[in-house]
């Protein structure tokens, strides 16, 4: 692959930037200001490009890729290696969803233990499971909401709101 070469890519650059801004004044002509604007932003990219550096790094980064890739096509290390890779990618995969599965299955199984029976967490006592089973959690949620609801019905009604 040829090298970078300052001594080409300098008037390389400069007459895409010509180029650009030559066709930036014809867009600006027959599609106004902003067309125009925005080419000559993009004309001036290669000379900006060349003089911070940056054209050298973006080449070295084209030049690396191609080389990994004709590498990668011919070299069986590389492919036992993308392989591999493959292989741990569906083993991550699988094991997130057998993890998923175990989760459901753990409370899904977990009897329920009757009042003072010993558990590994100790013994649960009587009135704990009686005094749950004789409130009524759902009747007592929907009293607070429906007095509030009445309470902004009556202000709302105060105001002349309907």
């Amino acid at each position: 692959m040829p090298d970078f070469n300052d001594l080409t890519l300098l008037p390389f650059c400069v007459g895409l930037t010509l180029l650009g801004l030559i066709g930036s004044w014809f867009a600006w002509r027959r599609r106004g200001l902003a067309a125009g604007t925005r080419g000559v932003a993009w004309s001036l990219l290669p000379v900006s490009l060349y003089l911070t550096g940056l054209l050298e790094l973006v080449w070295d980064v084209v030049r690396s890729s191609v080389s990994w890739v004709t590498h990668l096509i011919f070299s069986p290390t590389v492919w036992a290696g993308v392989a591999l890779f493959g292989v741990s990618v569906v083993l991550y995969v699988v094991s997130g969803v057998a993890r998923g599965r175990s989760g459901n299955q753990k409370a899904q199984k977990k009897p329920a233990s009757p009042a003072g029976e010993l558990t590994a967490t100790g013994p649960t006592p009587a009135s704990a499971t009686t005094a749950k089973a004789a409130k009524p959690s759902k009747g007592k949620a929907k009293q607070p909401e429906s007095s509030e609801f009445d309470e902004i019905e009556d202000i709302l009604k105060r105001h002349g709101i309907n």
